[in-house]
């Protein structure tokens, strides 16, 4: 049996690639972003997770700004300006942090870039309520980050709101930045999935068209509940953020996104495999959060179908999925490694379909939340997990390790074996 780690994939390639600030240390912000941008055979530097932020506790912009000191000068930089700002996405909500205080963190990345001569991707977020302690402070750092864009310090800069329940003030405080914001600057609900998209971006420049096939149509039009505009107007915000146009009428597409919003599964899942036939797809399952649909994926592997996909994603909320599966598919489209294509779209399964649809409720019977952050819990979990695999994707993959990181159930991290 040959072990392929997912995470030492961050370290083995042999090509520069790209240099990642992510926005904190979770998988889907850390691991997934590196893996995408590592599929055309290149090498990520990422900061190693315990420089990164946690719930608790918030990076520390000093050490951030000596690691990126010590990278390469000669590639990209892609940064999520909170982890730098604040000391990641949690922290954003809450810090006592004065805005003139924040943007001398900043200062540092606008040092690199007058230094390197080298492009910089950035994000940053408007902060979810109730938890966001000064959205005025917030607002005020995000308008000089708008002007550090115009004035050219970024080439990219990408303004995303988190978690925008109905009630949030995020969505009007989007549209009016929209309003004055310069061609580099892209303004849309998101979070967790921007640096994946700035990823491709970066290494993954050409013109791409996409066309988006929903499972509902007559709901597509429909707000979402994170993020407070429709389904259709989410999707094509991030087409645009991951680097596609959305088709017009009579446009061949490049790739088609099928997006699983509602309906019949069994019938989105023969659609797939029609579309597939006509040329690249990828699928973002948005009809729950942080749930994937178990019957339109396992009839997607009954198929055989799944390994033929470019990418896929269920794991977050709709923006999470349909920037990540874009993104995804953007770098694979530009030529990717099979065996790192395949290794990711079996990552993507493992978290996607089957942790969030399975193992993570197998665990919350087995222990409760509070005891999640001990070495018994996190046995209990790699011993769920082998009962769940192995996984066929184009390879055959088996699990190797298996950790909870926040010491929570909302998210794992993982090692895959390949048979």
């Amino acid at each position: 049996m040959r072990a392929v780690s997912l995470l030492l994939a961050l370290s083995c390639s042999l090509a520069s690639a790209q240099t990642l600030v992510p926005l904190d240390s979770r998988p889907a912000t850390r691991v997934l972003p590196a893996l995408i941008a590592e599929l055309q055979g290149g090498t990520v530097q990422v900061p190693a997770a315990n420089l990164l932020g946690t719930a608790e506790k918030g990076a520390d912009p000093v050490a951030l700004t000596a690691w990126l000191a010590q990278q390469p000068t000669t590639e990209p930089l892609v940064v999520a300006l909170d982890a730098v700002a604040y000391g990641g996405l949690v922290q954003s909500r809450n810090s006592p942090l004065r805005a003139t205080d924040a943007v001398a963190r900043l200062q540092s990345l606008r040092d690199w870039q007058k230094r390197t001569g080298q492009p910089v991707f950035a994000f940053i977020t408007l902060p979810r309520e109730p938890d966001a302690t000064n959205r005025a402070r917030n607002l005020e750092v995000v308008r000089e980050m708008m002007t550090w864009a115009r004035d050219g310090v970024f080439k990219e800069l990408h303004v995303a709101w988190d978690d925008a329940l109905p009630g949030s003030p995020a969505p009007q405080e989007g549209a009016m930045l929209a309003q004055d914001a310069p061609d580099n600057v892209h303004v849309y609900p998101g979070a967790d999935e921007v640096l994946s998209m700035l990823t491709a971006r970066a290494i993954a420049p050409s013109a791409k068209k996409v066309k988006f096939v929903y499972s509902a149509p007559d709901r597509a039009s429909e707000v979402m509940k994170y993020e407070g505009i429709s389904l259709v107007q989410s999707a094509e915000n991030h087409a645009l953020g991951s680097g596609f146009s959305v088709v017009k009428e009579g446009e061949t597409p490049d790739l088609t996104l099928f997006v699983f919003n509602g309906g019949d599964p069994r019938r989105a899942a023969v659609k797939i495999s029609g579309l597939l036939r006509k040329g690249p797809v990828a699928v973002a399952d948005v009809a729950q959060v942080n749930l994937g649909n178990t019957r339109l994926w396992k009839d997607l592997s009954t198929l055989r179908q799944s390994a033929n996909l470019l990418s896929l994603a269920a794991w977050g909320t709709p923006g999470n999925n349909l920037g990540t599966a874009l993104a995804h598919a953007k770098v694979a489209m530009d030529g990717a490694n099979p065996i790192r294509q395949d290794a990711l779209l079996a990552r993507e399964y493992a978290n996607d379909v089957i942790y969030s649809a399975e193992l993570r409720n197998a665990l919350r019977k087995a222990v409760p939340e509070k005891e999640l952050n001990t070495p018994e819990a996190q046995q209990k979990l790699l011993s769920l997990a082998r009962d769940m695999f192995p996984l066929r994707m184009g390879d055959t993959y088996t699990i190797a390790d298996a950790t909870l990181p926040w010491g929570r159930s909302f998210e794992w991290d993982f090692d895959l074996q390949q048979k």
